[in-house]
């Protein structure tokens, strides 16, 4: 339920050049290593295809991948979100889902520094929320661009920037006005987790600031979906199951992000939970945000 790919019309129109190669040959080679029956995939370097062309050519890709193997593949629609034009990014949304027939859409926890909760995505939520439908929200470079000591983004910028974004979702009353969206949090919820309880206080420290939040931070963090892309142990696992449900964790590599020395399998770690839980995890949890995939017999 976390994977990558850039197609060939679509990544010839990227500006940047730092993405690794992420085919949709190479992803079902990890696949096939690791006996993965079927994957939901999202565009790598999206948040360089905020235009409309670029965002059309990459979705009619996606669904073209899909429509090549129903059964193999569920893919998430490139959003092109920016503040000026949501409008847009509404439209893209009714052409992705309704005429490409992609399964959900992919956001990221801030879009050029417009962080998720922000007034300027209410139109775009409003339209979610109509449909019901399935969002995946990936982690984006913080709105200040800061990397500390030249460290890479992804050590731990991308899942302090995920806390960001579900924070200020909960605060601004966001889920409250948009309870029907599926949303999905990358990498186990970043930090949230762990930081719940530090979070949940602004409740009772600055009560003006949370009064957007009709219900306890833990409530919202109980209703939403968690992948285990680059968090597959137990001691991540351990935390966001303090807060949320084992229905609502599936499983997620963050193909081709991952490390896979040796080609060993990257999941070792969960062999550790009692197999029930592991098969729900790895499979059944799914069914409520692609059921199609499930009907399809994958």
């Amino acid at each position: 339920m976390h994977a990558h790919v850039i197609t060939p019309r679509y990544g010839a129109g990227l500006t940047s050049r730092r993405w690794p190669e992420q085919t949709v040959a190479g992803l079902e080679q990890f696949m096939d290593r690791h006996e993965i029956a079927a994957a939901v995939v999202s565009m790598g370097g999206a948040l360089e295809a905020r235009t409309a062309p670029v965002a059309r050519i990459g979705n009619e890709e996606l669904a073209e991948v899909v429509r090549a193997q129903p059964g193999r593949f569920g893919a998430l629609a490139i959003v092109p979100f920016t503040v000026e034009d949501p409008d847009t990014a509404v439209g893209e949304i009714g052409y992705a889902l309704d005429t490409l027939g992609l399964d959900g859409v992919a956001l990221f926890s801030n879009h050029g520094g417009t962080y998720l909760g922000d007034p300027a995505w209410e139109t775009v939520f409003a339209e979610l929320d109509r449909r019901a439908a399935y969002a995946f929200v990936h982690p984006a470079l913080g709105a200040n661009g800061a990397v500390l000591g030249g460290y890479p983004q992804w050590l731990f910028e991308y899942p302090f920037d995920t806390t960001r974004a579900m924070t200020n979702l909960i605060y601004t009353g966001a889920l409250d006005r948009y309870p029907n969206v599926r949303l999905q949090f990358a990498h186990l919820g970043g930090a949230t987790p762990f930081l719940t309880g530090r979070l949940s206080s602004l409740a009772a420290r600055e009560p003006a600031k949370a009064a957007a939040a009709s219900l306890p931070l833990t409530a919202y963090l109980a209703r939403q979906y968690y992948d285990t892309g680059l968090s597959n142990n137990t001691t991540a696992l351990a935390s966001t199951l303090e807060v949320v449900p084992l229905t609502n964790v599936v499983f997620g590599s963050d193909w081709p992000y991952l490390a896979e020395p040796d080609r060993v399998d990257p999941t070792d770690d969960l062999e550790r939970l009692d197999p029930v839980d592991r098969e729900r995890i790895d499979y059944a949890n799914a069914a409520a945000l692609v059921p199609r995939l499930f009907r399809s017999g994958s």
